[in-house]
């Protein structure tokens, strides 16, 4: 049985060591911030966080979803198949 995507979810989080979430939630700027910087997508972490839409992007950029990091194309969450590819990217980082 395939992972649902609450269990890729809280397994991103695990690997980034961010906390499991027992109800169904997106990803907060901090955690997409530590997802940004185990995949190797630069964000400046020292003041404010920039947009969920551009960390969003520059992730799924660095896990191959996206041809370049465009806030436009990232949509406003994940799906499947992108938590899919960004569990891999984790996995090989």
């Amino acid at each position: 049985m395939s992972p649902t995507v609450d269990d890729l979810r809280n397994e991103i989080r695990q690997a980034v060591e961010r906390h499991e979430r027992v109800e169904s939630t997106g990803f907060t700027k901090e955690a997409l911030a530590a997802i940004c910087t185990a995949v190797g997508y630069d964000v400046d972490t020292t003041g404010r966080l920039p947009p969920k839409s551009e960390m969003r992007a520059g992730i799924l950029w660095k896990a191959g979803v996206l041809d370049d990091p465009d806030p436009d194309e990232a949509g406003s969450a994940f799906r499947k198949a992108e938590l899919e590819a960004i569990a891999d990217a984790l996995g090989e980082a």
